[in-house]
């Protein structure tokens, strides 16, 4: 078994997991505007990447310049790592390759604490990545742990490239958003995946530094 192979059956009585959907996590997470470079990808890839219709064009062409985005306005330095051997726990089917790993540090040649997951959904369809996303959430957890450096809560995303939906997982519960957020709604993911991997700093102070760096 690997993280694509979990159903959420699968992870609730396998890890006694509880899993809540009813939940409003991060309506109140405020924005971080787009930079021009952002802008214009978009602008030149969203119609493309959504014509091809491929998950790779999604990937390539909507999330990957999003999560690149991510890492250059991120409140704290972190590190990016995408389509990466995750192998943490093999014998629980903790194991396979993940789309995205944020980790809240900024060394890029060893992953070390993981404090996001990005997935991108097979075939456009978002619920089913939520139980891949969580079983990486939790090896997140396990790897963490095992690093003695544990990061709570992990944090998830699970992705088509033109909508996104966020989870957060905790004390054994997977807390997955009631809503979902659309690729023009890019500021307001900005804000929401900076505010996953960014600890206590609040969006003003992330604007008053943009600011700063921009006089």
């Amino acid at each position: 078994m690997a993280y694509s192979d979990f159903t959420l059956n699968d992870i609730k009585q396998k890890f006694q997991i509880t899993v809540e959907e009813e939940t409003d996590l991060f309506s109140t997470v405020g924005e971080i505007s787009a930079s021009e470079w952002l802008t214009q990808t978009l602008d030149y890839t969203l119609s493309l990447a959504l014509a091809i219709a491929s998950e790779k064009a999604r990937s390539e062409l909507i999330i990957a310049p999003v999560m690149v985005e991510l890492r250059n306005r991120a409140r704290i330095k972190i590190s990016l790592f995408s389509g990466i051997n995750f192998n943490v726990e093999p014998a629980l089917g903790l194991t396979g390759f993940c789309d995205f790993i944020v980790s809240r540090s900024p060394e890029q040649l060893v992953l070390s604490a993981p404090a996001l997951i990005a997935v991108e959904a097979k075939n456009e369809n978002i619920n089913a990545g939520m139980p891949q996303c969580i079983a990486a959430m939790l090896a997140a957890q396990i790897f963490n742990e095992r690093a003695k450096a544990p990061i709570s809560p992990i944090y998830g995303a699970v992705t088509i490239g033109n909508i996104w939906r966020f989870l957060k997982f905790e004390s054994k519960t997977a807390y997955i958003d009631q809503r979902e957020y659309y690729i023009n709604q890019v500021s307001k993911i900005l804000g929401i995946l900076d505010f996953m991997v960014g600890g206590d700093v609040s969006t003003a102070e992330v604007r008053d530094d943009a600011t700063r760096k921009a006089a």
